[in-house]
């Protein structure tokens, strides 16, 4: 038997039993869990507001893994190795996956969402879902999947230089979306009500504008919300100029209202950014690798398996000043 963390109904975890994993599959690797990232979408699992999760469920998508054995057909991954896991189970034969757009199938599986994560001490995934990283920690790795989340949706905005562009949030998503966008040579803003956020951002990226209160008119010609919060997703339209786009990467179970006369006037283009391609995780891990992208600020706290239950009722709380929480492997 091995033991997970089991998140029972909304606010309430169980450590759990679960059988042994039987050998991998012939296309498949068994991986011992060592990091676990927490996000934003755990913490809305955890709230129950998180539209895609049901209960039970184990939670945890941005992994850092080891290999402990592999299928007879996988013949690029060996035990030892380190890998990050992208963590969408994809069908391959949808619309959006013939279009190479395996992140939106119309079937997909979420480690963590739609389907048991990686909360465990170990599980069998499918090998192609591994990248390899042997120069990189496991933290640095679980850190992969979460950097992606911006990577992508920069990519969606297609960013000009000349573009200016404003982030609404400054938390893990948000931050994301500022390391990728100020790399297209972009004027970049970024709004947080919380003043530690604004610390962080200030500290660790000079070049960004960071603002204490939102612009009081159209102020940028592309605007990411990475809050996830209704009210802000809909004042995201005020913000962007003549022309501009909208792009949400958080996500509401709530039905967002939409000026429509503004957003018909100033003909605004609206985009949704949903998780990241292979090709995302390829790149970060090579900017990682190569010194470019320093993952060190990003962890700023780290907790043990079993101290887990209790680190998610304290990131509940108005006023978390964490940026990123790590989990050690059970």
């Amino acid at each position: 038997m091995m033991k997970a963390l089991q998140l029972d109904h909304p606010q309430h975890f169980s450590l759990v039993s679960l059988p042994e994993c039987p050998p991998p599959a012939a296309d498949e690797v068994q991986v011992q869990i060592r990091a676990i990232g927490v996000c934003g979408t755990d913490l809305a699992g955890y709230l129950g507001k998180m539209p895609f999760i049901q209960y039970p469920r184990i939670l945890g998508h941005e992994l850092g893994v080891e290999v402990l054995g592999v299928g007879s057909a996988v013949t690029h991954l060996h035990s030892g190795d380190r890998c990050c896991v992208e963590p969408y189970l994809h069908c391959g034969h949808c619309h959006s996956c013939q279009q190479g757009r395996s992140n939106c199938c119309e079937s997909l599986q979420v480690l963590g969402v739609h389907c048991d994560g990686g909360m465990r001490e170990r599980m069998n995934l499918p090998a192609s879902k591994l990248h390899r990283s042997n120069d990189l920690q496991f933290e640095q790795l679980a850190l992969v999947e979460m950097l992606g989340i911006g990577c992508h949706a920069v990519a969606r905005a297609t960013l000009q230089s000349t573009d200016d562009v404003l982030i609404l949030g400054a938390g893990p998503i948000g931050l994301t979306v500022l390391e990728f966008a100020l790399r297209t040579g972009t004027a970049v803003s970024i709004y947080d009500l919380s003043e530690s956020r604004r610390r962080f951002v200030q500290q660790h990226y000079p070049t960004a504008t960071v603002l204490a209160e939102t612009p009081a008119n159209a102020s940028a010609q592309v605007v990411f919300d990475a809050t996830g919060n209704v009210h802000s997703m809909a004042q995201a339209f005020h913000f962007a100029r003549f022309t501009g786009k909208v792009v949400y990467v958080g996500i509401t179970k709530e039905p967002i209202p939409l000026d429509d006369p503004l957003f018909h006037r100033r003909e605004l283009t609206l985009l949704a950014s949903r998780n990241a391609l292979p090709s995302d995780f390829h790149h970060i891990l090579s900017l990682i690798t190569s010194g470019q992208l320093d993952t060190t600020p990003w962890i700023t706290q780290r907790a043990s398996f079993e101290e887990a239950p209790e680190l998610f009722a304290a990131l509940a709380q108005p006023g978390s000043t964490t940026v990123k929480v790590m989990i050690l492997g059970a």
